[in-house]
């Protein structure tokens, strides 16, 4: 698994696609924080983030290799193993943001009544939760299961949306749980929603290898 990790990661990094989600995403960033900021709204701001980029990144990784490509790993590999490298490259690409992301705006933001320490700590839980749900996303909304590149795009959109809204999602859990700390200011880590969201990837990344084993 650990070559097939670093032949996704090469990938990824050449062909550069991976520059249009993450520079949108700095560009969200850097326009919606400003330095001095309440540290867990700028959190809770930062987070809603990650979790489309998330899922572009899985579904660029999921579709960067051409057929013949794909056709010679995943005969050396395996399918199913393959598509997990894919998805498992792409979420760490977001993990890797989204903690690096948590940080810095831990460290610009005002901290007045809420430990440094104790604010990173749920802002990477709520990073963790978003990028988590956002993998869900990305691998139920591309290859194989949803194959057209313009249905992908929309099922993209509309998960990324629902996961962000839906009462009872992880990642609407943890937002909110970082909105709420920061009129008290309390912190609360969002250990439940964060169980819920490794469950609902597991599930997602399962499914879509299966997928990928049985239909490809």
């Amino acid at each position: 698994m650990s070559a097939l990790l670093r032949y996704q990661a090469a990938l990824l990094l050449r062909s550069q696609r991976w520059l249009a989600p993450f520079l949108l995403y700095a560009a969200y960033v850097g326009v919606g924080i400003r330095p001095g900021e309440p540290v867990l709204g700028a959190l809770g701001y930062a987070v809603t983030g990650l979790v489309p980029v998330t899922a572009w990144a899985v579904r660029i990784c999921l579709n960067q290799e051409p057929p013949a490509a794909r056709a010679v790993t995943a005969a050396a590999a395996g399918r199913a193993r393959a598509h997990l490298a894919a998805i498992l490259t792409g979420t760490a690409a977001a993990l890797l943001t989204g903690a690096g992301t948590a940080l810095g705006v831990t460290a610009i933001s005002d901290r007045h009544g809420v430990a440094a320490l104790a604010a990173g700590a749920e802002g990477l839980l709520a990073a963790a939760v978003c990028v988590l749900a956002g993998a869900a996303v990305g691998a139920l909304t591309t290859r194989p299961l949803i194959p057209s590149r313009g249905w992908s795009l929309a099922a993209l959109l509309l998960g990324s949306l629902l996961a962000l809204v839906t009462a009872g999602s992880p990642v609407r859990t943890a937002v909110t749980a970082l909105v709420t700390d920061a009129r008290a200011p309390s912190v609360t880590f969002p250990w439940p929603a964060l169980g819920a969201a490794v469950v609902l990837a597991t599930a997602a990344v399962a499914l879509a290898c299966r997928a990928t084993a049985w239909r490809e």
